[in-house]
């Protein structure tokens, strides 16, 4: 068997972050039998991991970001039931979750746990990672809004997540603003700088968030992201169903049932959304400005009570370099627009 035989027939491992990215869409309002009908659909189907949270991972239910309709604890424990062969998963970005709340997890059923820092601030994540080690759940590290640091700068961070003990590490084209050339540099410095799988989580905003994952395990990564039917923040992440279906085409191996991860789908439309994601206006321009996807609700609050333009607002934001965790600067840039 030559190489590119080799490659093509590799497992990759799919994570699903539906019940986690997509409570952006919704504002972290889904309810214990919405967990708990697709978390079911999905372990029917042979998805390997099943995360569930808050948007912004554990304790990050919150006044300035906005109240989960359920604890952390809740959620977990209904996914955990709904449970009999994929693995629970949960994130935690530090500052909003502590290793309290990563025991309280862990004690409840997650055994894949993702540290997030911002792409270049891996140190960030050294205590959380021995923690999730020590207590025996498998320990990654991710870099958010990864499109502000360059491949190398990328490479040395995951670097160190990996020497801080995370067993697969990775970048979150957190904006949606990758292009599958800008994939393909970083994950293949990634994956020369660290021995361990590596990960990527899209976006859609410029409507590039498959190509990019393909292009990701292109360039080595082992691990990818995807949500049924793309729900997710922004203009919604790599859509899963879709994702397995040209993985298949490619001859990569899932371990994923493509008819009943349809059915799975087909629950989430019904059961999690309004309607799938779309790549609408606002979306494509925080894409292009480089904003956070998690933004859109915050910003077309914040734009309409202001009367300022989404538009103008996500760009403004794009330039002062805001990130995950600075809601509170939307009203002020909002006022500084309106004022010019």
């Amino acid at each position: 068997m030559d190489d590119a035989t080799k490659a093509a027939s590799a497992r990759v491992l799919i994570h699903d972050p539906t019940l986690r990215d997509g409570h952006h869409a919704v504002r972290h309002q889904l309810d214990a039998d919405q967990l708990r009908d697709y978390a079911a659909a999905a372990d029917a189907a042979g998805v390997p991991v099943v995360e569930v949270g808050h948007g912004n991972g554990l304790g990050a239910s919150s006044l300035q970001i906005g109240r989960s309709r359920l604890a952390d604890a809740d959620m977990l424990k209904v996914v955990r039931d709904a449970l009999a062969h994929s693995r629970l998963g949960v994130f935690m970005a530090p500052g909003w979750g502590t290793s309290e709340d990563l025991r309280g997890a862990v004690a409840l059923g997650a055994q894949v746990v993702r540290i997030a820092a911002h792409c270049t601030e891996a140190d960030v994540t050294e205590r959380h990672l021995g923690v999730v080690r020590d207590l025996g759940a498998e320990a990654q590290g991710v870099l958010l809004m990864s499109h502000m640091a360059s491949p190398g700068q990328l490479a040395e961070q995951c670097a160190l997540l990996a020497g801080f003990g995370a067993q697969a590490v990775g970048i979150f084209d957190s904006a949606g603003h990758y292009l599958p050339t800008d994939v393909t540099e970083r994950i293949t410095a990634i994956t020369a700088a660290v021995d361990v799988p590596v990960v990527f989580h899209g976006h859609n905003n410029l409507g590039m968030a498959l190509a990019n994952s393909v292009a990701a395990l292109q360039a080595g990564a082992q691990v990818i992201d995807a949500t049924a039917r793309g729900f997710g923040a922004g203009a919604g992440n790599t859509q899963l169903e879709v994702l397995v279906a040209v993985l298949e085409r490619m001859g990569h191996r899932t371990g994923i049932d493509l008819r009943k991860l349809l059915a799975a789908a087909d629950i989430a439309q019904e059961r999690l959304m309004k309607g799938p994601p779309v790549v609408d206006s606002v979306s494509l321009v925080s894409g292009l400005a480089g904003v956070f996807s998690g933004f859109k609700k915050p910003v077309l609050d914040v734009a309409r009570r202001a009367g300022v333009d989404p538009l103008d607002l996500f760009f403004a934001l794009g330039e002062r370099q805001v990130v995950a965790g600075q809601e509170d600067l939307i009203g002020h840039v909002a006022d500084t627009l309106k004022e010019a």
